[in-house]
């Protein structure tokens, strides 16, 4: 009988573990993904944002010289991310590939102009920054026209800051979830163990005493856990990057490392300090309490 009882008891200790293991896998999981999505979406905005050019039309009076010292002081600038000349001449040949024909046999003259395709630095794709810049421009007697796609930079600048609106917003919630499911879960691991911990406190052991047990254990899972989240968080970063390599995700590894850190660190801080507060609730129970 007693036998039974102890495997009975055994059963649901190891019950209990996993359960705190999974939760804290789970919550911290889901928490890595969303803090490596943030700092990967800010990249991605930014390579949406820099892949928007400027088109800068030169008159065609302007000289080979002037053409060059115009594209030498673009690239000096703090604003510009590539400066990509574009000859009357290859703009010709790339709108022939386009329509099937060589239009200049009937036109008789090229009618394109020489150009420059600007690609701005992401922290320059403001509505306000952008059309600064095309006035400093347009200073240029020379240039005939600047052509950029305005409504697209206000689109992408409003729908960034929605998104940032949102990711903060569920990673204050998943926050708050993740400690309020790790904690039940560690709560209902001491609650099996409430007598233990009442008959060691009446036989004069201190509180300290009694909760470093707890602690030490629960910390072990904490661990334990978010390790395992860890390993699932680098194998989903090799997945994507081994079917999407142009998304660079392993680039920032700095970022990566500090995301796993966190996540460690989150696992063995939150259930320190759960099973710390559970194990002081227990202790100033009432005998009569506990049941």
């Amino acid at each position: 009988m007693s036998s039974s009882f102890e495997k009975f008891q055994r059963r649901r200790l190891v019950t209990s573990y996993f359960s705190v293991v999974l939760s804290v896998f789970l919550v911290l999981f889901m928490l890595g993904l969303l803090a490596l999505f943030v700092v990967n979406s800010r990249k991605l905005s930014n390579d949406f944002k820099e892949g928007i050019a400027m088109s800068v039309y030169f008159k065609d009076e302007a000289q080979d010289s002037t053409l060059q010292k115009f594209g030498d002081s673009l690239k000096a600038t703090t604003f510009a991310k590539t400066v990509d000349f574009v000859s009357k001449d290859a703009a010709a040949k790339t709108h022939s590939d386009i329509i099937g024909e060589d239009f200049m046999e009937f036109l008789g003259v090229n009618p394109l102009q020489n150009s420059f395709d600007i690609h701005i630095k992401a922290d320059y794709v403001e509505s306000d920054s952008i059309a600064k810049i095309e006035r400093k421009l347009r200073e240029n007697k020379l240039i005939a026209d600047i052509i950029y796609d305005k409504q697209l930079v206000q689109l992408v600048n409003e729908n960034v800051e929605k998104a940032s609106m949102w990711i903060l917003i569920i990673s204050g919630f998943l926050t708050v979830v993740a400690v309020l499911l790790i904690n039940s879960s560690l709560r209902l691991s001491i609650y099996a163990n409430r007598f233990i911990i009442k008959t060691m406190q009446m036989v004069g052991a201190t509180k300290a005493f009694i909760r470093k047990p707890f602690i030490i254990r629960s910390i072990k899972l904490g661990m334990i856990g978010s390790g395992v989240a860890i390993l699932a968080l680098l194998g989903v970063l090799f997945y994507v990057d081994s079917n999407f390599p142009n998304l660079g995700i392993m680039e920032d590894q700095l970022s990566i490392f500090l995301i796993l850190l966190g996540v460690f660190a989150a696992g063995v801080l939150i259930t320190w300090l759960s099973t710390h507060f559970a194990t002081q609730r227990f202790l100033n129970l009432r005998t009569d309490d506990l049941y």
